[in-house]
């Protein structure tokens, strides 16, 4: 339940406009475009100049606010890593210090990678080869998905979903390469191009390894439909939203029944496990029986073929360059339709804030992220979490029981700004120079061990999911916290030079939207300790779902292009998040105004319309056609053209504002209010 979107951009028809402002600091004039009008299309007017003038760069999918604030925080990562990696070698053995400037800088030794080829997978290759029976498959499968391979399915921790306190094991579907079971099962003629384009780049990958053309081809066949078969009893994303689903709690004794031809017990010692876990909550039932069904059924010269490529295509970016060209001209080029590769820099200071990602974090917060930021975001929390409990007060359609369960779980909230309290310790984390693709699947071994050690231990509340720098946020329903990375905490989000009315519609609806997850139309099924169970009224949740229901109209209107929507029960949550959060944020800014004058028009805005303005800033983004289907048919979010205009045109205050009137694009006729 992250903030982060993929990019996008709006058709409407024109009308009534606003005079630019001739300064205004944290809105920038030659952002808009004056052209347009805001009550026809806001998005075009409040960031079209922003579009014209940032093309998007040939190595990225997609180019935005996220991504300019990303790559500021990329290039302060390159210095710290650069320089550790030329000091590398004085710094203590085992220290922290020496394993990211040593990873650094053997993902930078092109020459020794080109050289090494696919020699350093030799290993892992010979152990696939020597598979002579169920029991090798499965103890192989249970090794490569420590080294950071999708292999069949997902295995980790969990806090059990209804009883928080405990943490239990978890077992996902997984084991596909391309990305959504759809692109396997759907037989629309897209679909059908990929999967044949998917097949010629295995059977490339195959040749690069080695295998005779004719056996390559041959190979990817074969892979192609054992995924098939994987697709096919994979739940849908839609489905996998829905935490009810996805919540099978299982002992030792159900899981021999749901697949009596996996043994859990050999499985959970070949991850090196001390002891069976008490219990396994299974996401997926249906695609457990069925691998449990394959496992006899396909021969294991298939199996042996499919956790080849698997390991190919995990390894791939980290070996040399014939293997990442092929990779990336596939996922890259053809899913995403991104001309070129990331120089090899920004890929590698991304593996290593990837592998060991808290320690370089913990480095560049205490170089980039000024106390004065935290103090501020945490001002804006508290604000935020009052304005949303005085809004939760006031409800009409909201009872008194459902009410009292709702200000209990916002007075539980727990905020995490900038940084984790407790450092994570990579103390047992091997990393060396000898070998990129070496060193990457160490670092994924480590953290599979780290997150199996959680299991049956109490629970860790200083735990991150995301690294300082990240340019994202996050609300975990489990643990009922709202996190907000430093990455984040910078312009144009947050800007300390800008004023109140700028931030609170750029971080402050960031900060609203995590806690609006909270009770979207899966965070309301979780109570304030972090239980799924049942704290709503039937009259309130029934009233709850229709207002929801709206919000999922209104998305699956928008059109992305030709005939394809954007899905409004994927991105619901997402969406419904969006709403509540401006809404709050909108609030939490007039509340804080209590008691003083009117801000002053700051460059010819008043302090609501560039409230408004802020906002729609943080979504501005161009993107790809390739990558904005693929986003439409894979991510929870929505494109952030339709963000921008989704929450603002559902709000009497922006209509206000920029003093639209009914009949006007940007006021909906059909008004979604759930906050």
């Amino acid at each position: 339940m992250k903030i982060r979107s993929a990019a996008a951009m709006t058709v409407f028809a024109l009308a009534a406009s606003f005079a630019l402002p001739a300064d205004a600091p944290g809105i920038d004039p030659a952002d808009m475009d004056p052209s347009a009008k805001p009550c026809d299309n806001f998005y075009e007017y409040a960031v079209g100049g922003w579009l014209k003038k940032n093309p998007i760069p040939a190595d990225y999918p997609e180019w935005g606010a996220f991504s300019e604030l990303e790559q500021r925080n990329v290039e302060s990562l390159h210095k710290i890593l650069e320089k550790l990696a030329g000091r590398s070698a004085a710094a203590a053995a085992g220290s922290e210090e020496r394993k990211l400037g040593d990873f650094y800088a053997v993902c930078m030794d092109e020459k020794a990678i080109e050289a090494q080829g696919i020699s350093p997978l030799e290993p892992e290759l010979d152990r696939i080869e020597k598979i002579g029976s169920p029991a090798d498959l499965q103890a192989e499968i249970a090794r490569l998905q420590m080294r950071g391979v999708n292999a069949v399915f997902a295995f980790g921790s969990e806090q059990d979903r209804k009883k928080s306190t405990e943490v239990i094991a978890a077992a996902f579907q997984g084991g596909l390469s391309l990305p959504d079971r759809d692109y396997y099962v759907k037989t629309d003629s897209e679909s059908k191009e990929i999967r044949s384009k998917y097949v010629a780049h295995m059977t490339r990958m195959f040749a690069l390894a080695g295998d005779p053309r004719a056996k390559a081809a041959a190979a990817a066949k074969t892979v192609l439909a054992l995924e098939t078969k994987l697709a096919e009893a994979s739940m849908d994303r839609v489905e996998r939203r829905d935490s009810d689903k996805t919540y099978h709690r299982m002992d030792a004794e159900s899981l021999a029944k749901l697949t009596p031809n996996f043994s859990w017990p050999a499985y959970f010692r070949n991850l090196g496990m001390a002891a069976a876990p008490a219990a396994v909550n299974v996401g997926q039932p249906k695609f457990f029986e069925e691998v449990s069904r394959l496992i006899p059924e396909t021969p294991l010269e298939d199996w042996k073929t499919y956790l080849r490529w698997k390991l190919l295509a995990a390894a791939a970016p980290s070996l040399s360059s014939k293997f990442v060209d092929e990779n990336f001209d596939f996922f890259g080029r053809t899913l995403e339709g991104t001309p070129q590769n990331l120089p090899r820099w920004k890929r590698c200071v991304a593996a290593t804030d990837s592998a060991i990602g808290m320690a370089l974090g913990k480095i560049w917060a205490a170089e980039y992220f000024p106390p004065e930021s935290k103090r501020r975001a945490d001002e804006m929390v508290r604000n935020l979490i009052a304005a949303l409990g005085d809004d939760l007060k006031t409800l009409p359609w909201m009872g008194d029981e459902t009410r009292k369960a709702a200000l209990r779980k916002l007075s539980a909230f727990d905020p995490k700004i900038g940084y984790p309290d407790r450092w994570r310790d990579y103390s047992a984390l091997a990393i060396d120079r000898a070998a990129h693709v070496t060193n990457v699947m160490n670092a994924a071994d480590f953290e599979a061990r780290r997150d199996l050690a959680k299991i049956g231990r109490p629970v860790d509340r200083t735990d991150w999911d995301i690294t300082p720098p990240t340019v994202n946020a996050y609300y975990n329903p489990l643990l009922n916290e709202i996190v907000f990375p430093a990455g984040i905490l910078q312009p144009p989000f947050f800007d300390g030079k800008a004023d109140d009315a700028a931030n609170y519609g750029g971080i402050g609806a960031v900060i609203g939207h995590e806690m609006t997850h909270g009770f979207d139309d899966d965070g309301r099924k979780f109570d304030a300790d972090g239980n799924l169970t049942d704290w709503w009224t039937p009259k309130d949740l029934a009233s709850y779902q229709a207002r929801a229901a709206c919000v999922e109209k209104q998305f699956s209107a928008f059109v992305v292009e030709g005939d394809l929507h954007v899905n409004g029960k994927l991105v619901l949550g997402e969406s419904i998040a969006d709403l509540g959060g401006l809404k709050i944020a909108y609030n939490a800014f007039r509340k804080s105004l209590e008691g003083k004058p009117e801000p002053a028009k700051i460059g010819g805005f008043t302090a609501d319309q560039r409230f408004f303005l802020s906002n729609a800033r943080i979504w501005a983004t161009n993107d790809r056609p390739e990558f904005a289907r693929l986003v439409t048919k894979t991510n929870e979010h929505p494109l952030d053209r339709f963000r921008a205009i989704g929450a603002p045109s559902n709000m009497a205050e922006f209509a206000r504002a920029f003093s639209c009137k009914a009949g006007d694009p940007m006021v909906r006729s059909e008004v979604c209010a759930i906050w």
